[in-house]
């Protein structure tokens, strides 16, 4: 929904720029800079990757590290020429349109994973990090489980070029609905999928990579693995996507959703998945609310006219969660789950008892959280499905949680005073579906819970195979 840490993001001098000046170039920096992006999101190997860059310096140089368990130089480039371009006035909605300033053929020997290209002026007086992601060559030869990162939601909180898909660090003060891939991107990835990526490749997990956007355009990969999975904020998912995923899980695939405020937002691919667009709580401004294809809008997934909440998808929603330890909700809650079912599979080997807590040391509750409308009997949960959550959901855990004052104009029709849960739960539906309900499970194998890692591995064990 909104972001809690609100990073430092690359501002440039542009956001002083009169609104009279619209179609005008935007300024450049005026003290030193590198700045860039790559043409695509992910890549096959033997494909090439173009760096498009922009820089005050004459000469670069660019070092590729594949991201896991450590980081790995695999690949360097000195003495690349270079220069700056101009930084059109829409960068941030259609792209920066800069030249190709480097070119990588992709070896057949690169592993599948997350790779960072650190871009350095020659002489060391500015630097940047691009990322791009290699697929498997193979698809499912080597694990069958498959990490799609959520690179919509790293281009969504963006504000490079003067917008994002908020507000509050808009260059304007206003709110974009168009975001493109083609201008300098801030990764999430640092914040949940990695911690995610090191503990599995520490404890010998194999683990294939692809992107959002892969759900949409090469879905025929999904048949090749047991396994997907979503880590941290994955917030923004297009109806392709969604399809795909569906798919999948009535087809036998499983997934788990290591992961929260999840499928909160419907977006619409557009420029070959080069850009999004998203109306969000401005869904009478969307071109298809005049049309009456209302299950199109590019607004909240459980929106009634969109009648598709992603409750159907991972169990859980974001309209019956909201925020823990995070903009101003359960601030002094220790952000732990209490434990419901402790006989269910999930809990194999943790020797954990009904009612007792797990995921307090590392507060792997929030800062976003996913539910469902629970009513309880006999002093246990379980789903109503009212609100779109499968017949089949077992709820397994839960913590409360809740909606910040004011969000409420975001979604029409919604009570303001409701609390919520973070549930963590499972149902199956041709496939096995596990969710956590929560943005940062991740920060619990990060910091070596016992609970949070022993139920990880039941999961990516059973559900794998």
């Amino acid at each position: 929904m909104k972001t809690i840490c609100r990073p430092a993001l690359l501002i440039i001098a542009a956001t002083t720029v009169p609104q009279a000046c619209a179609l005008a170039d935007q300024q450049l920096l005026t003290s030193s800079y590198v700045l860039g992006y790559t043409n695509q999101l992910s890549y096959l190997p033997g494909e090439t990757v173009s760096f498009h860059l922009s820089t005050t310096a004459t000469k670069l140089s660019i070092a590729v590290a594949r991201a896991g368990q450590e980081r790995v130089k695999v690949w360097e480039q000195a003495d690349v020429v270079a220069s700056a371009h101009p930084i059109p006035d829409r960068a941030s909605s259609d792209g920066c349109q800069w030249p190709v300033g480097c070119a990588l053929k992709i070896p057949d020997d690169w592993k599948s994973g997350y790779y960072v290209a650190t871009v350095s002026a020659a002489d060391n007086a500015a630097t940047t990090s691009l990322f791009f992601v290699v697929r498997s060559a193979e698809p499912g030869k080597n694990t069958k489980i498959l990490l799609q990162l959520s690179t919509n939601t790293y281009n969504a909180y963006t504000n490079w070029g003067g917008h994002s898909l908020y507000s509050y660090h808009d260059r304007d003060g206003l709110q974009g609905h168009r975001v493109s891939f083609d201008r300098p991107l801030r990764s999430q990835f640092g914040n949940w999928e990695e911690p995610f990526v090191k503990w599995a490749e520490a404890v010998g997990y194999e683990i294939d990579y692809a992107v959002n956007s892969d759900l949409e355009f090469h879905p025929e990969l999904l048949q090749h693995y047991r396994l997907v999975l979503s880590v941290g904020h994955d917030e923004y998912w297009s109806a392709p996507m969604r399809d795909n995923l569906e798919k999948h899980i009535a087809d036998g695939g499983n997934v788990a959703f290591f992961s929260g405020n999840t499928c909160c937002w419907q977006v619409r691919s557009e420029d070959n998945g080069r850009a999004l667009t998203c109306w969000k709580q401005w869904y009478n401004v969307d071109p298809l609310f005049r049309t009456g294809d209302h299950g199109l809008l590019a607004t909240a997934w459980s929106h009634h006219l969109v009648r598709r909440p992603e409750n159907e998808l991972t169990g859980v929603g974001f309209l019956w969660g909201g925020y823990h330890r995070s903009h101003g909700q359960f601030m002094d809650d220790d952000a732990s789950f209490s434990i419901h079912r402790p006989k269910h599979w999930i809990f194999d080997g943790t020797q954990m008892k009904q009612g007792d807590r797990f995921g307090g040391k590392d507060t792997i509750v929030g800062y976003e959280c996913d539910g469902c409308e629970l009513k309880w009997q006999d002093g246990l949960p379980s789903p109503t499905c009212n609100d779109g959550t499968p017949k089949s959901f077992v709820v397994l855990g839960t913590c409360p949680a809740r909606w910040a004052p004011g969000d409420s104009l975001w979604y029409d029709r919604f009570p303001k005073e409701r609390v919520g849960n973070a549930v963590m739960g499972v149902y199956t539906n041709g496939g096995t579906v596990f969710t956590a309900g929560t943005t940062d499970w991740a920060h619990g194998l990060r910091g070596k819970d016992p609970v949070v890692t022993q139920i990880t591995r039941n999961i990516l064990d059973r559900l794998s195979k």
